[in-house]
């Protein structure tokens, strides 16, 4: 017995909740001019527990319930519209969701009842706010939004994870999940400089995307410098997110192979100093008006996606091929190689081999190895896809941070 009346306390709660929320919104309309109000939302609340305690779980009888009772609230509803013209239907929605919670209460599940009360009410409440981005949303950037939500949310699952090719060195999911990846870095680069302006949406972008894949923001922010009057602050974002890669594979180590890290720590860490020191000088000499005419008119890049995605494979073949041909005394020639496409597999494989089979130097060595062939990678990229200038604000202190980092592991 106690137990129904908590359950029934918590369905009350729950269209208290949501009533208040439709209560303040229709706090202006005079007494009995509303279809439902606070009161009316509570005891919708407890008729839905009560519905459900009486109905002792047979499903029959509480959809009978629940038909009748939208029917009574779509009468409700028509003679409201004859007399205000208002033919939306939101109350109506969260009428009948509060009625459900109620009996999810008695059913048990007194969480998720209490919080979808919570996220009922929140988005009801967030009507202003979202309908001012719909105001603000253009065609092209709902359509990017679509289609990135299409290549990932349903066509990702469907590609098979499997390798094909010679040594089973093409993974097509892991290059598709590559196309999703640098898409979602166009989409959000696209977004950042929208809501935060060229200057801090571009540093934004070098940090969360540094954390994802620096190579894919090097990629997407060197062909944004086509477009820009001067490529200080271009360049700034592009050093932000070849730093974050350090911290970015500390914490990968750290999370694998604790006496690897104690190698790599120093190191890496010399290294990212020089890339976010070089950031800050170039975002300094970049002022605001020299990035306005940063016009970001394509929210995402998949052809150029695409292309990269080709390219990609090849790398992981002509690696796949240096690893077989050398075996296992090519470690260094093969992390080199693995570093021209993505430095976080190799150093997953470096970090679990150094556990078992590997000495801490020679793991420490090639993963150094990888994140430098894969940092001047970046700097080669910059270079020929964004243009002379470009390249050199990226690879002379990515050429530093390399040196810097080798005499750091060499003396340690």
């Amino acid at each position: 017995m106690t137990g129904a009346f908590s359950s029934l306390a918590i369905a009350l709660a729950a269209g208290l909740i949501i009533g208040m929320e439709r209560g303040w919104v229709e706090r202006s309309g005079s007494e009995g001019s509303r279809i439902a109000g606070v009161r009316t939302f509570a005891l919708i609340g407890l008729l839905g527990g009560l519905w459900e305690l009486l109905a002792n779980g047979n499903p029959i009888l509480f959809g009978l319930a629940f038909l009748a009772f939208a029917l009574v609230m779509a009468v409700a509803h028509f003679a409201e519209t004859r007399d205000d013209h208002d033919y939306g239907v939101t109350t109506i929605v969260a009428a009948l969701i509060t009625f459900v919670l109620g009996a999810v209460s008695v059913r048990g599940h007194h969480v998720a009842a209490a919080a979808g009360a919570v996220v009922v009410a929140t988005i009801l409440s967030l009507k202003p706010v979202l309908h001012g981005w719909l105001q603000r949303i253009e065609q092209s950037e709902l359509s990017a939004a679509l289609k990135l939500m299409l290549i990932s949310i349903v066509v990702l699952p469907l590609v098979p994870d499997k390798g094909y090719g010679p040594w089973e060195a093409i993974n097509l999911y892991q290059l598709w999940w590559f196309v999703v990846l640098l898409s979602a870095i166009s989409f959000a680069a696209y977004v950042a400089v929208k809501l935060g302006g060229a200057k801090q949406g571009i540093l934004w972008t070098g940090v969360l995307g540094g954390l994802i894949s620096s190579t894919g923001v090097t990629v997407q922010l060197s062909r944004l410098s086509r477009k820009a009057e001067q490529t200080n602050m271009i360049a700034a974002g592009i050093l932000v997110a070849c730093g974050t890669m350090f911290l970015r594979v500390i914490l990968v180590v750290a999370i694998i192979n604790r006496a690897l890290l104690m190698q790599l720590l120093v190191p890496f860490l010399v290294m990212a100093a020089p890339l976010y020191a070089a950031a800050a000088f170039f975002a300094r000499r970049s002022s605001a008006t020299s990035v306005k005419t940063l016009e970001l008119r394509n929210p995402l890049e998949i052809i150029e996606a695409l292309k990269f995605a080709v390219l990609l494979a090849v790398i992981l073949l002509a690696s796949k091929a240096l690893q077989v041909l050398w075996g296992s005394s090519g470690l260094y020639v093969a992390a080199t190689a693995a570093g021209l496409a993505d430095v976080d597999a190799i150093t997953i494989s470096i970090a679990r081999m150094s556990s078992q089979q590997l000495s801490l130097q020679s793991g420490a060595i090639a993963a150094m190895l990888a994140a430098t062939t894969n940092t001047l990678t970046k700097g080669l990229i910059a270079s020929s896809i964004g243009g002379k200038t470009l390249g050199i604000k990226i690879l002379v202190p990515v050429a530093a941070a390399t040196v810097w980092g080798a005499i750091v592991l060499w003396r340690s």
